[in-house]
């Protein structure tokens, strides 16, 4: 390994944007289930994908298993080792120090020391309505409900879902009080999920009134999404709008991490992953991500994310990812004189962990 391998490899990064992992054993259906962001297809394994594949090649050893072990026994030494023992290996091989943890969605379990919150805002709202609110209180209500929410012990940001219930292509000025109050009298009627394109919007600037850091999910994820309606380039008037207040994190952004890469480089307040992205490409294709995100991106504005979520392997091969792709770009740059190594490894322990605990203000050297 080169100088720069070996310092991605010492690095103790900071997650800045996952989730929880499953604590009970999980069946085969089960476990396909959470290796990917579709449906299940009778007769199609989602081992037989390249984040199936990437499992089986990679986490197999920290099973006790030879590489590319096949799924039956994958899936049955997991068994075999049980879901305490599979968890504390695989965030153990992570290397990762520091979590930001994302509570809104899934499991909200991680056995891990220094975990912080990250509050989804459409949780907030939702359960606001299920408990009942009037139309022409909403907005204040709702204020006061992500305040209260963000005032919890070991908050460090907040994020939207916007992309999935709206996509980007909104009118980017904040809402009038009577726009909101109209669009909450259907809203309140309908309960359910949170998709009024007004109330989105108005969720989006009461998040910069909350002054923390706001995830943007953007791009790759389910079928819940219109992908052509994600691209962060879309935020663009909102951008000018909000300049001056909040950073925005743009995560996984797959396949808009060149438009999220231009955003980083013209916008003060932007700043992007290539999470869940890494661990669905794996350390085969990360780089490649990693290269096109990073062509015009300042290196103070790319963070580390796993994304992970339900599956620990996630945790490991998402670390993975990141530590192989970045240090095959940085010391291909190193030997090729067109970076010295002092600024990799600089670049190195920016990437992996100085950008989010400065945007986070965690705890530890910033």
């Amino acid at each position: 390994m080169g100088a720069v391998h070996e310092a991605l490899a010492a690095l103790s990064l900071v997650d800045h944007h996952c989730h929880g992992v499953v604590t009970d054993p999980l069946d085969r259906p089960g476990f396909e289930s959470l290796l990917t962001e579709g449906d299940r297809w009778p007769g199609v394994s989602t081992f037989d994908t390249p984040v199936g594949v990437a499992v089986r090649r990679h986490c197999a050893p920290l099973l006790d298993l030879d590489r590319h072990a096949p799924a039956e026994v994958y899936l049955a030494r997991r068994a075999e080792v049980g879901p305490e023992e599979v968890n504390r290996r695989f965030l153990a091989a992570a290397g990762t120090g520091t979590y930001c943890l994302d509570t809104g969605f899934g499991p909200a379990e991680l056995a891990a020391d220094d975990v912080h919150e990250v509050v989804r805002l459409e949780s907030v709202e939702e359960a606001l309505v299920a408990e009942g609110v009037e139309p022409d209180a909403y907005a204040e209500a709702f204020r006061s409900a992500a305040h209260a929410a963000v005032r919890r012990p070991g908050v460090v940001g907040v994020k939207s879902v916007a992309a999935y219930r709206t996509g980007f292509d909104l009118d980017p000025a904040r809402p009038s009080a009577a726009e909101v109050e109209r669009a909450a009298r259907d809203r309140v009627a309908a309960v359910g999920r949170l998709q009024d394109p007004v109330l989105v919007r108005h969720l989006l600037w009461t998040a910069v009134d909350l002054g923390l850091p706001l995830q943007l999910h953007t791009g790759f994820g389910d079928n819940d999404i219109r992908l052509h309606r994600v691209d962060p380039t879309h935020l663009t008037d909102w951008l000018h709008l909000t300049a001056g207040t909040v950073p925005v994190m743009l995560l996984h952004c797959w396949p808009y991490q060149r438009q999220a890469g231009y955003l980083a480089a013209v916008f003060e307040q932007v700043y992007l992953d290539v999470g869940l992205t890494l661990h669905h490409v794996g350390p085969a294709r990360a780089r490649a991500v990693l290269e096109e995100a990073l062509e015009i991106t300042p290196f103070s504005k790319l963070l580390y994310s796993s994304d992970a979520y339900g599956l620990a392997e996630f945790y490991a091969l998402g670390a993975l990812s990141f530590r192989r792709g970045l240090g095959e770009l940085l010391q291909d740059r190193v030997d090729a004189d067109e970076l010295s190594l002092s600024d990799a490894l600089r670049l190195v322990e920016w990437a992996g962990a100085h950008n989010a605990r400065r945007v986070y203000r965690l705890p530890g050297p910033s």
